[in-house]
């Protein structure tokens, strides 16, 4: 097979996936940065903002500050918005946006979201493929041919990754949707700062469009590796 780091599935399949999320990554945060520097005309902090779209949409949330940048959830579990410190108390747009879009999270839990139920029911087997399923392929691809096995039931765990990704991409645009129409229709931005808004999470969702594409492509990659392999056996 030769050494797996130097065979051109990893510059057909790798590298592209490496270049859309570094894309992608690069616009979201260029976006990110532009309108934190904006600030609100109502002045409403990320943290209350979260709050006033959460309610809007019937949903009842804790928020909370945590580190790091742009490291912004919402826990289902807990009903629980964590907003990174630089969205927390930040009154500009980016960080409003960013913040309704969290509690937009929030609004498809309390009305069951079909989309939201399937993914979070994807979570728990989709931990279990990502722990297992990559040391599966890599070992199955350097033991004998008799082991092939392990590389299918690694690429199907892999599969299972691919699968979340698809799954996340309807809940994330729905929850930006929802928080779009929230700050619209509480006032919370005016029409020009939504405007801003919408740029902010139109670049944040290419970052799952990206993820979703990269990891296409990783299974391809997979999948054209076990091909080979078993084409020269």
């Amino acid at each position: 097979m030769g050494l797996y780091y130097f065979d051109y599935t990893y510059f057909l399949y790798i590298v592209p996936a490496l270049i859309v999320t570094m894309i992608a990554q690069i616009r979201v945060n260029s976006a990110f940065r532009r309108y934190s520097r904006v600030p609100t005309m109502r002045g409403l902090t990320g943290a209350q903002a979260a709050d006033a779209v959460a309610r809007f949409g019937g949903a009842s949330v804790t928020i909370r500050s945590i580190p790091g940048s742009l490291t912004d959830n919402f826990d289902p579990r807990g009903g629980v918005i964590s907003l990174s410190r630089d969205v927390y108390g930040s009154t500009s747009i980016a960080a409003v946006g960013v913040a309704a879009h969290e509690a937009g999270h929030s609004i498809q839990d309390a009305v069951g979201y079909l989309p939201n139920r399937i993914r979070t029911a994807l979570v728990p087997v989709t931990n279990f493929g990502s722990r297992l399923s990559i040391p599966l392929i890599f070992i199955g691809l350097l033991l004998p041919i008799q082991y092939d096995f392990l590389v299918d039931v690694g690429i199907a765990l892999y599969g299972l990754i691919v699968l979340f990704e698809l799954a996340t991409l309807p809940v994330e645009i729905n929850a930006s949707r929802r928080a779009v129409t929230a700050l619209s229709e509480t006032g919370i931005l005016a029409p020009d700062e939504l405007d801003g808004a919408k740029q902010v999470l139109m670049a944040a969702a290419m970052t799952y469009l990206a993820a979703t594409f990269a990891s296409l492509l990783y299974l391809l990659r997979f999948l054209a590796l076990a091909g080979n392999r078993r084409g020269r056996n």
